[in-house]
């Protein structure tokens, strides 16, 4: 089967990674509900995984916090500015920065504005863009060749249930995939660090071993 709206999953720690934002700075995040994870395993970090549409927002979010440096105060009210845009306004919503204030292209009014204030912009304010994430995605899959197509289990890891070497994609997700009828294609697309290998691996693996 084919689905053209893949959901990838990603570790707290490839969010880390793929973003530039600190880990503390994630989970202060989703403690104080301004940014959380699409779904998860359970309730440690370890287990919080993120879409590759958190990570695009994400990206956004570290350009406009950590690097035009806009408050979260601001970042917070943007976002309740903008709430029907969904949880990826951040992903699917151009914006800019003006003296630390986020701009827009409001449609409604045909002109740029601030998003909280709504006043006009006449000056030509800084365009935040998320970068090429499929790309950075695709390094992050350059994983050590010797646990490639490997599985291990780890104590205190996803309570020690078998997992991808190297991640912590557990063995039987991949199987509910197969069970649902995806291929190995498929998978990788939803698992886009992830290497033929691996699911190969993930598939042939028995978990009452």
């Amino acid at each position: 089967m084919t689905d053209t709206n893949v959901i990838s999953a990603f570790q707290e720690s490839q969010v880390t990674r793929l973003t530039g934002i600190s880990e503390s700075q994630i989970r202060y995040w989703h403690r104080n509900g301004f940014f959380t994870g699409s779904f998860s395993f359970g309730d440690k970090p370890s287990e919080r995984l993120y879409s590759f549409r958190d990570l695009v927002c994400l990206k956004v979010v570290n350009t406009l916090r950590n690097e035009a440096n806009v408050s979260l105060q601001e970042l917070r009210a943007v976002k309740e500015t903008l709430a029907h845009l969904g949880d990826d306004l951040w992903a699917k919503t151009t914006l800019y920065v003006l003296n630390k204030h986020v701009i827009f292209d409001n449609p409604a009014t045909n002109s740029r504005e601030e998003v909280v204030s709504g006043q006009a912009v006449l000056q030509i304010p800084l365009k935040v863009v998320a970068g090429d994430m499929k790309r950075v995605v695709a390094d992050a899959k350059k994983r050590s060749g010797d646990v490639v197509g490997s599985i291990e289990r780890k104590r205190g890891m996803l309570h020690s249930r078998p997992m991808i070497a190297g991640t912590r994609v557990p063995v039987e997700a991949i199987k509910a995939f197969v069970d649902a009828g995806y291929s190995a294609e498929d998978i990788l697309r939803q698992y886009p660090f992830l290497l033929k290998e691996d699911v190969e691996a993930a598939i042939g693996y028995d978990l009452a071993s």
